[in-house]
This record gives structure tokens, C-alpha cells and sequence, in this order.
């Protein structure tokens, strides 16, 4: 039981060093035009052993060649949270899907479980820090409820969004959205940065809430 404290702790500390790097919402020091491909492989291969020992088969669709710009290891981080927090959520032998697409000049990168899935209320404070739909299921898996707070603000550094739909019970699609490399000029993307995450709701609700700066969604 130490040793698992040690492990949930030592995770904790590294996830509050993530995430005050990049929660200032302040453009990556090094930027570079990524292969969308290379992230996406790269981070469902970092987050497969831990699949694996659900039985949980990650499934990525072969994305289309698009470049998207930032830092690398940050958008690799992103992805594979969101894949992590599908695993975690997810029972054992089910899928979990990872797709690519191009819409107006938007790179969608889309995570899909057959997990339990969230309220209306959920998705409206699943970016908040420490939040955890399921504390007792975080417990157990050694989530600290920062993962996603840390993608939102990942994403919001390079002018994009994140998306979330959901139904209890049935499962949850979280799309990272960024624009597509030299489409976007730095100014347009220091407009975007601070608006953070947009978050819609399940298909039953009938608004959508956006996330302020502290993840604390607004209607």
C-alpha cells in the first residue's frame, strides 16, 4: 500500500508541475509543424500497457496527412490524457477509438470509450482541477483528477478547444480542436488561447457551457 501512495503521489506532484507550466495559457517556447499522425500513434503507444492490462483494445483510425503546429511532447501529452482517462473509464473488453478529421480548416482529434459515461452536470465540470466523476474508480486507478484540467490547458497554448459529449452509461467522445498549421496567425491564437474549452453537453441537454480560465464551466 506504500508503494502504490508513493506511485499516486509522485504522479500528483508531476501532473502540478504540468500543469502550472502551461496554465498561464502562455504560446509554447518552441513551436514546430507536427505530423497529427506521429502524435496520435505516439500517444496511443505510450498509453497501451495500461490498456492492455484492462484487455482494452485501443483502436486508431489511420489519419489523414495533416500538420498541425506546436510543441510536440505537449500535444502527444494531451492526446494520450484523454486516452488514459477513456482506459480508466472504461470496463474491461471494450474499445477505445482515436480518429482524425479536418473540418473548416480545424484538425478534430477525437477519443471514443464504451465507458460509463456522464451526466449533464459532469460535463460541465469535468475540466475543473480535482474533479472526478467517479472518485471511488479514481481511487482505485490512482487518478488525481488534473489530467484533463492539464489537456485543456495544453490545448488553449496552441489556440485550440476541447469538446466533450456524453451519456451515461454509454460512453464519451472528448475532441481536441486545433487549427490546422498556417492557418492560424499568432494573434488570432492569442484571441483563442484564453477562451479555454468548450464543453457540450450529452445529446439530452439542450445548452452548451464554455470553460472559463479555472475550468469552472459558465452557461
Amino acid at each position: 500500500r506504500m508503494q502504490r501512495e508513493s506511485k499516486r503521489l509522485t504522479q500528483l506532484v508531476q501532473e502540478i508541475i504540468d500543469l502550472s507550466r502551461v496554465q498561464d495559457h502562455a504560446a509554447p517556447a518552441t513551436t514546430e509543424k507536427i505530423s497529427v499522425a506521429e502524435v496520435v500513434d505516439d500517444a496511443a503507444d505510450r498509453a497501451r500497457t495500461g490498456a492492455e492490462g484492462k484487455n482494452i483494445h485501443i483502436e486508431v483510425s489511420p489519419p489523414t496527412d495533416l500538420l498541425i503546429e506546436g510543441n510536440y511532447e505537449l500535444l502527444v501529452n494531451a492526446v494520450r490524457n484523454l486516452i488514459d482517462n477513456a482506459v480508466n473509464y472504461s470496463p474491461e473488453g471494450t474499445r477505445v477509438g482515436v480518429g482524425v478529421d479536418l473540418v473548416d480548416d480545424r484538425v478534430e482529434i477525437a477519443v471514443t470509450d464504451q465507458g460509463i459515461g456522464m451526466t449533464a452536470q459532469d460535463t460541465e465540470r469535468v475540466f475543473e482541477r480535482f474533479y472526478r466523476v467517479d472518485p471511488a474508480r479514481s481511487r482505485i486507478t490512482g487518478g488525481t483528477g488534473l489530467g484533463l484540467s492539464i489537456v485543456k490547458h495544453i490545448v488553449a497554448t496552441h489556440g485550440g478547444e476541447v469538446r466533450v459529449w456524453s451519456q451515461l452509461n454509454k460512453g464519451s467522445t472528448f475532441t481536441i480542436v486545433l487549427p490546422l498549421a498556417g492557418t492560424a496567425t499568432e494573434a488570432s491564437a492569442a484571441d483563442s488561447a484564453p477562451a479555454g474549452v468548450l464543453i457540450e453537453h450529452s445529446a439530452d441537454s439542450t445548452g452548451t457551457a464554455s470553460a472559463d480560465d479555472d475550468g469552472h464551466g459558465t452557461a
